[in-house]
């Protein structure tokens, strides 16, 4: 047989018999992992909206994916023509969040993994990352830290007042960094980039400021939002 012959019976669209079996146990084993996929990104996703409604898509992404790997792996023909038509089908989905598209990519690959019927590495792939995931959310947990961008300003503030605010601030918080500083005849306004651990220190930090002059307004916004 000719090299010609032999390219053209690769090309050949073969019907694949696949197994119900198989693809009935593949199924069951993405129920599985995907639902403790969904689980683990409700409860350590550091998104803060629409957690549920987005983790809701995981089975249906991960079986679509291990469907139609099951039917094009068998078929070079198949295989291009499934990347013709997702040249043509843009996906335009928002993703908010680089942790959003991890999670896609790893719901994704285990669609991938099962659709090539590698059920071991890819239970054991998604087992050790899910056990990697709920360890670092377990360790940050009790030594959770906070981003926050620091507004302090008032009337009538003067620069012995500005350094008394920086001290503060230093003694206050476990690191900070003064980012901008705005002064006029009138009022002074400074901003911060602060890391908190709890609460309190906020707290503690607004009552200081207060014996410094009563009139000083103080805003908190998450670091992350900018």
């Amino acid at each position: 047989m000719d090299k010609w012959n032999l390219f053209q019976r690769f090309l050949i669209t073969e019907n694949a018999q696949i197994s119900i079996w198989d693809f009935l146990i593949n199924a069951a084993i993405i129920l599985v992992l995907s639902f403790l996929l969904e689980f683990t990104y409700s409860r350590c996703a550091k998104s803060l909206s629409g957690r549920k409604a987005f983790a809701a898509n995981f089975f249906l992404i991960a079986f679509t994916t291990m469907l139609i790997i099951s039917i094009v792996k068998s078929s070079l023909a198949l295989s291009l023509g499934l990347v013709g038509a997702l040249s043509i089908v843009r996906f335009r989905s928002a993703i908010k969040e680089p942790e959003e598209l991890a999670y896609l990519f790893v719901t994704i690959s285990i669609g991938l993994g099962l659709g090539a019927n590698q059920r071991v590495i890819t239970v054991v792939a998604a087992f050790v990352l899910l056990a990697i995931i709920w360890a670092k959310y377990l360790s940050s947990k009790k030594t959770r830290q906070q981003n926050l961008y620091l507004t302090v300003s008032g009337v009538g503030l003067n620069k012995p007042a500005l350094e008394k605010i920086d001290a503060i601030v230093q003694q206050s918080f476990k690191a900070s960094k003064l980012v901008r500083y705005d002064e006029t005849s009138e009022t002074i306004e400074t901003a911060f980039w602060v890391e908190i651990k709890n609460t309190e220190n906020l707290q503690d930090f607004k009552n200081q400021l207060n014996e410094i002059n009563p009139e000083i307004r103080v805003s908190f916004v998450d670091n992350n939002s900018f």
